[in-house]
């Protein structure tokens, strides 16, 4: 009987051991050398955050934090030199197309992430090239940079939310793409080109999408002159941007219909208080809006996500 408990005891010791502070670094001073490794490391469908602590260092790994991988929290040691990278893209000679070309998967709810980069690097001409793509429910990044070209956040699932505070994201086209519901609040959205901010394919049924609240929109500005806010890469899509410091680079017609004028009579296009060079809502396409100040009270955190549950990632 006790050769019998002495596996089930390593087993059990194990596994709790695993819910504590994980430790990735790329010199072996840490729990794992690579994040994969933590990540798998973590209990299935942890109900209390795991903390997975990433030490400086450019790590090239195709992440992926699979659906049962809950409650996650991964902190860098610095945004700017703990990076998560890979090269995928459409088109490459692994036939990798928008939906698998992504650096990092987070297929999880309840998934976090502070002070960490999320970069593909596959070039300024290779195509989509997704960096982040999220499908869980929850999600929370804080203090992150999203850097590669064409598509690079895909927040891909409908009734999903995600929130990105004080971000840092840039790209070329479409680079903030889905179907979800999203909040940027204070976040920095740099263009690369002459191109597009956003494509989202909000669901006709889903009342949010891209909500951008205090942003502050820039650009390379020998490449970025003409920069749309977004275009409805499906006909429902919703974007809305209030209080958002707006450069030259962005075109006084604000938005695009992807060259389908029915868009126009679905999409739902909106601004509130813009402000600097770009901010020109006479110019504006026809069938965008300009919000009143009673309309722009009904975008709070616990509106935009129904939040009757306790998360409530603004507080």
């Amino acid at each position: 009987m006790k050769l019998l408990l002495l596996p089930l005891l390593f087993f059990v010791l194990g596994t709790q051991a695993q819910t504590g502070p994980i430790t990735v670094a790329q010199d072996g001073s840490g729990t794992y050398k690579t994040v994969q490794e933590a990540v798998d490391a973590v209990p299935n469908q942890s109900q209390k955050p795991v903390t997975i602590f990433i030490k400086k260092g450019i790590y090239k790994e195709k992440l992926v934090v699979p659906t049962l991988k809950t409650h996650i929290k991964m902190v860098g040691e610095d945004k700017d030199n703990t990076v998560l990278t890979f090269n995928d893209h459409t088109g490459d000679a692994g036939g990798h197309n928008t939906y698998t070309s992504h650096s990092v998967l987070v297929q999880a709810n309840d998934f976090s992430a502070e002070n960490l980069t999320f970069e593909n690097n596959a070039g300024y001409t290779a195509g989509q090239a997704v960096a982040l793509h999220v499908e869980g429910d929850r999600c929370t990044f804080r203090n992150c940079r999203v850097l590669g070209n064409q598509d690079i956040l895909f927040l891909a699932a409908d009734h999903t939310r995600q929130y990105f505070r004080d971000c840092y994201l840039e790209g070329t086209t479409d680079f903030i793409f889905g179907a979800s519901t999203a909040v940027f609040e204070h976040c920095t959205i740099k263009s690369k080109k002459s191109s597009f901010i956003t494509a989202a394919s909000t669901p006709a049924q889903q009342p949010f999408g891209f909500v951008f609240l205090d942003c502050k929109l820039t650009a390379d500005t020998t490449l970025a002159k003409k920069v749309y806010l977004g275009r409805p890469w499906r006909p429902n899509a919703k974007v809305v941007y209030l209080n958002t410091e707006m450069g030259s680079h962005i075109t006084p017609a604000g938005w695009e219909n992807w060259k389908n004028p029915e868009n126009e009579k679905t999409a739902y296009f909106a601004e509130y208080k813009s402000t600097g060079p770009g901010a020109k809502p006479a110019g504006r396409v026809a069938w965008s809006h300009q919000l009143t100040a009673k309309e722009a009270k009904q975008y709070t955190l616990k509106a935009i996500f129904a939040a009757s549950e306790p998360w409530l990632p603004g507080k």
